[in-house]
């Protein structure tokens, strides 16, 4: 039976037994689904600050130290700030900005890349969560470089397309205006200084020597996400075939939930297939000479909310399929 109550400056929406979670930054398009993720579950009391004081530093303050879970769903600087405020040993932090997810100390909060980053996630209580575009990308690098099937100098490029959510809200509210200009029509790259937030991560995680040349590009769907490294198999450090390659991949996430290595693309691939779904699909196409692997998940689930909860419920104890598909 839901309730509610107050406490302090944090109003608490009850159910029986419980996580108490706080989403620093509940209004941004993250933070959103995330509280709608966990809204409908009896296991999780969230906390929620009333507009007026979801900016004031010491109502956020006593949410944090009060929580067992905090969700930060914020810029960069806020992020960290959030962080500075914890007092409470037991408080687990999930960061969704991009401030810490090359700092050392925290977990990097995708599970499926290898046994100890599920088990970092498991012990630790500061958990990055991969950004959308890097998480395509790493999921198809970091294999090859534990394999050793490429080198940490390959010269890796990455061509990556998504939906307008991520964005966030000011992109959504332009993509969604009935006034647009034509060019919202068309797909955008952008990104062309070569200087995107998430380079640092893709090249950290993965232990590149060089940060990899990324294309990103933004169209008209609200969401998904296909991400694609190509390769040329002369470069590689193996000799390795396509069938070889799928082989490989099929083993690396055979045991996983939500990452799958699929049999067969289609003529197209349609970039919102997995649009509301914690799913990941990896497709390995092309030929023995030039090969594509490919990511194929929403920006909004694996690749922001879905993976925070994800991670949420592994660092809990909890089956990390909860409230998820």
């Amino acid at each position: 039976m839901c309730g509610a109550r107050v406490s302090g400056a944090c109003e608490y929406i009850l159910k029986d037994k419980m996580i108490k979670v706080f989403i620093d930054g509940k209004e941004g398009t993250t933070g959103l689904r995330i509280f709608e993720r966990l809204g409908k579950r009896e296991d999780v009391e969230l906390t929620v600050l009333p507009e007026d004081l979801r900016k004031d530093k010491a109502a956020r303050k006593e949410c944090i130290n009060s929580s067992d879970a905090v969700f930060l769903c914020l810029p960069d600087a806020a992020a960290i700030e959030s962080v500075g405020m914890v007092e409470n040993d037991h408080v687990k932090i999930f960061d969704a900005s991009t401030a810490h997810r090359t700092q050392p100390g925290w977990a990097y909060g995708f599970p499926e890349l290898s046994a100890n980053h599920r088990r970092e996630i498991e012990t630790s209580a500061r958990i990055a969560i991969p950004g959308c575009h890097a998480s395509g990308f790493i999921s198809l690098v970091y294999p090859l470089i534990a394999g050793g099937i490429a080198g940490r100098d390959y010269p890796f490029v990455c061509h990556s397309v998504t939906g307008y959510s991520g964005g966030g809200k000011k992109m959504i509210a332009e993509y969604e205006d009935a006034e647009r200009g034509i060019a919202y029509d068309s797909p955008r790259q952008y990104g062309l200084t070569q200087n995107h937030k998430h380079l640092p991560e893709m090249q950290a995680v993965c232990g590149l020597e060089f940060k990899p040349i990324f294309n990103p590009i933004v169209a008209d769907f609200y969401s998904g996400m296909c991400v694609t490294v190509p390769l040329y198999t002369r470069l590689l450090s193996k000799k390795i075939s396509l069938n070889s390659m799928k082989s490989y991949f099929e083993e690396y996430y055979v045991s996983h939930n939500f990452v799958k290595v699929m049999e067969k693309a289609e003529s197209f691939m349609p970039a919102n297939t997995l649009a509301g779904t914690n799913r990941m699909q990896i497709f390995v196409e092309g030929n023995d000479e030039r090969i594509l692997l490919i990511s194929l998940f929403d920006n909004l689930g694996k690749g922001a909310s879905g993976a925070a909860v994800q991670c949420m419920n592994i660092a809990f104890g909890l089956d990390e399929r909860t409230s998820l598909i």
